[in-house]
């Protein structure tokens, strides 16, 4: 297995270029790529095993499919986890990498909205847009999705750990010119921020929220609430790191799991409790522990974990405290669309959360770095 580029490639939040130099480094155009043509990809043969290879580019030959020159893609938790085997939903060979953004390189037939060219960002939740789920704004459960690069449906497209990635017209969206491709890129991960925290709970000004778990997902739900004009806003993390960050972000408060009792610590900051307790780590414990930080009106959300794991409830006192439960994953083209919106009116600066730029051929040590607990957002530049 080929390890890529030396510790040299790689580029930590220190050494980043000032927010305007990363936008007059923009690349220029490179000519549509012909039949037959080669691209490095990072194919995933068997859990462990991802190799960097050169395949043939795709072509857009379908009705509104459209091939994208990857300029930026965000390293998901999902991503590290299929690449590591901790994620068993995985069909080999695999191209992962599901928060991309580039330029238009082709068109298919039929395609009107978009030209060889235009900057966009990529959904990576294709849906058919004429199904039962699609007609009521629910895309992410379409009865035809696809993904690009990520998991859930079981037709899975090749991902943006490429130069090249083809996707369908409906699932781009326009970048906005004063947007890096690399802040583009956390438009998927903050549109399911916005979806879970302002769609799915309904966040409301002046709400007191607790976060548990402020990874980067964690975090750009922090900063998603601090956009929307949360209260007291408290990060859990075990992390000193994560929670120097969270307050770096917006974190009116911090709790350290591993001090004392979470919610002890919580109701010491906040008496009458929290209105809203978002579980954005992962672990069951951290499910548990939001069920536990219950007053009347609570609501939580799941949004964080993704195995499948049990947990207790108290029916009777969830019934008359009027507890409420949501769940949250994926994304729409609403959720997309606020994302962008919320970066591009500068409410949140999805940039301040990458602390490390890797180009593709040193990805294996964009994985080691994924194992670091002093990194947040990680992206791979194609």
């Amino acid at each position: 297995m080929t390890h890529g580029a030396c510790d040299g490639d790689r580029q930590t939040i220190e050494e980043m270029p000032p927010f305007s130099q990363s936008l007059s480094q923009t690349p220029a155009a490179e000519p549509a790529p012909e039949p037959g043509q080669t691209m490095l990809a990072s194919v995933l043969h068997d859990f462990n095993d991802l190799r960097l290879e050169q395949v043939p580019v795709p072509q857009p030959t379908e009705a509104g499919s459209v091939l994208v020159r990857i300029r930026s893609c965000g390293f998901c938790a999902t991503d590290f986890k299929a690449i590591k085997g901790i994620r068993r939903n995985v069909t080999f060979p695999f191209i992962p990498g599901h928060e991309p953004a580039g330029v238009v390189a082709a068109v298919g037939p039929g395609v009107r909205h978009f030209s060889v060219g235009d900057e966009v960002i990529c959904q990576p939740s294709g849906y058919c847009g004429y199904c039962q789920h699609c007609r009521v704004g629910n895309t992410h459960y379409c009865e035809h999705a696809f993904t690009t690069g990520g998991d859930g449906p079981e037709d899975v497209w090749p991902g943006a750990f490429a130069q090249y990635m083809l996707t369908r017209e409906n699932c781009l969206f326009r970048k906005p010119a004063a947007l890096s491709f690399d802040a583009a890129a956390l438009a998927e991960p903050l549109s399911g921020a916005w979806k879970g925290m302002i769609q799915y709970s309904q966040m409301k000004l002046a709400d007191d929220v607790v976060i548990l778990g402020v990874g980067s997902i964690g975090l750009l739900c922090l900063m998603v609430a601090r956009a929307a004009g949360a209260g007291r806003l408290i990060a859990v993390d075990p992390s000193a790191h994560a929670r120097e960050q969270a307050v770096r972000h917006g974190a009116t408060h911090t709790v350290d799991p591993n001090a004392g009792d979470v919610r002890e610590q919580i109701y010491a900051i906040l008496p009458e409790g929290p209105d809203l307790v978002l579980e954005a780590a992962g672990p069951i414990e951290a499910v548990r522990t939001m069920v536990g930080l219950l007053r009347r009106g609570t609501r939580w959300n799941i949004f964080g974990i993704t195995t499948h794991e049990k947990f207790e409830l108290d029916g009777g006192l969830a019934h008359f405290l009027e507890a409420r439960m949501d769940a949250s994953f994926g994304t729409t083209p609403l959720a997309m669309q606020q994302a962008i919106r919320l970066m591009e009116r500068g409410l949140v600066e999805t940039e301040q959360i990458i602390t490390h730029r890797y180009p593709l051929t040193a990805i294996h040590d964009a994985i080691a770095t994924m194992e670091q607990a002093s990194r947040n957002k990680v992206v791979i530049q194609p």
